[in-house]
């Protein structure tokens, strides 16, 4: 088992940055890539970003290329999601997901290719 634990989340104002982070423990040495979705109320769970546990390589939605970063840190078995140049549409619970055995990197953007999930840090974005 591999458990996950978001931080960082609150509440910014248009065009202020956060820096949202997960831990992930237990098997964490199976995890191979680690990903951030995102659920605004009465939408579904979006994908925002994604990263390969060895190479680094990262995949982003297109509405955040440019103003968001994934980045990990092996050592402390944590992968962050800095985010800049914040919108109201930014407006969501962020989750991070954990895959222990990606097929492809062309699904990493599909929440079912994901095991383990946390439990969701509120980011609210005011204009």
């Amino acid at each position: 088992q591999v458990q996950l634990v978001e931080s960082g989340g609150g509440l910014v104002q248009a065009g202020e940055s956060l820096r949202l982070s997960c831990a992930a423990s237990g098997r964490s040495f199976s995890i191979n890539a680690m990903g951030w979705f995102r659920q605004a109320p009465g939408k579904d769970r979006e994908f925002v970003a994604a990263i390969m546990w060895l190479g680094g390589s990262t995949y982003y939605q297109d509405s955040v290329k440019g103003r968001f970063t994934i980045f990990k840190d092996n050592a402390k078995n944590t992968v962050y999601l800095q985010m800049n140049s914040l919108e109201p549409e930014d407006t969501a619970v962020y989750y991070c997901a954990a895959d222990v055995d990606p097929r492809s990197v062309k699904l990493l953007h599909l929440k079912y290719e994901y095991d383990y999930w946390g439990q969701g840090t509120q980011v609210t974005v005011s204009s």
